[in-house]
């Protein structure tokens, strides 16, 4: 990056010789904004590709406004005019998307823990085979059953209906309904007990 003295206009305007005719005041004020300005209309649209397909389309806005925000901050802070806006653009630019990545990279860092802190869950197979243990000794104990008990027990606790609708179904009251159903839970609780 050259920086050029003081007496040449920002952002490498056309040099003005001795004889020349100065510019209005109110243009000559404006200089480095309107070289800024046409900057933009002329890069802003590369700009706006080159970041679209290095980082995506969503954020290749921001981007350019972030760089071309650098680049007015840089002119303004240097007190020297940038020789080659264009290709310190690009300079910035590039800048912006590695630190991006940056950010992004430490981000990352931050929220990773490594496989030694983190307990890491597997299958727990004799949890398995005790349910599926417990599941053989209920069925056994079910079959067991008369098979008027067990398809009440079977009616109540697996078809959810109730007492009244069970009764109404099998031609019982619901007083007998309850004694096949006390009659299963107790065969039930006896078996399980045992292992």
């Amino acid at each position: 990056m050259r920086l050029i003295p003081d007496a040449i206009p920002s952002l490498a305007g056309p040099m003005i010789a001795e004889d020349d005719p100065l510019p209005p005041d109110d243009r000559a004020t404006m200089g480095a904004a309107l070289a800024l300005g046409d900057l933009y209309s002329t890069q802003a649209p590369r700009l706006h590709r080159f970041f679209a397909r290095c980082s995506g389309r969503q954020d290749a806005g921001d981007l350019v406004q972030e760089s071309f925000a650098r680049l007015a901050a840089a002119d303004a802070a240097r007190g020297n005019t940038i020789e080659q806006p264009e290709a310190y653009l690009h300079r910035i630019a590039t800048n912006v998307l590695r630190n991006r990545a940056k950010i992004a990279l430490q981000r990352s860092i931050r929220q990773h823990v490594p496989a030694e802190e983190e307990r890491l869950v597997g299958p727990d197979l004799i949890s398995a085979l005790e349910a599926r243990d417990l599941l053989n000794r209920l069925q056994t104990s079910l079959m067991r059953l008369k098979p008027g008990t067990r398809e009440i027990f079977l009616a109540h606790r697996v078809d959810g209906l109730s007492y009244k609708e069970i009764a109404e179904n099998r031609g019982l009251s619901e007083k007998g309904v309850e004694w096949h159903m006390r009659k299963a839970i107790a065969h039930l609780d006896r078996m399980l007990r045992r292992r």
